[in-house]
């Protein structure tokens, strides 16, 4: 696994070890990663909605219903 070295305001360092404290995770290593995990799953939806924003835009109507829309944006939500 490759080592960083970051630096960080002191709120967030705090907020980190707290999360620690609480034993919601056993070190800021992981807590660090697991953020990280969580915004590129974002990232996934985010490029998904733009695509189909670019798409329609560019066809000037989509054939999906706001419904589709809406539970293909939930299931990446719930991965």
């Amino acid at each position: 696994m490759a080592r960083q070295s970051i630096s960080l305001t002191k709120p967030n360092d705090e907020w980190l070890k707290n999360q620690v404290d609480k034993k919601e995770y056993s070190s800021k290593s992981e807590l660090v990663n697991d953020l990280i995990r969580q915004a590129r799953k974002q990232q996934i939806q985010i490029d998904w909605i733009n695509a189909k924003l670019e798409a329609a835009e560019n066809s000037g109507f989509t054939n999906d219903r706001k419904e589709q829309i809406l539970n293909r944006s939930k299931s990446l939500l719930n991965g």
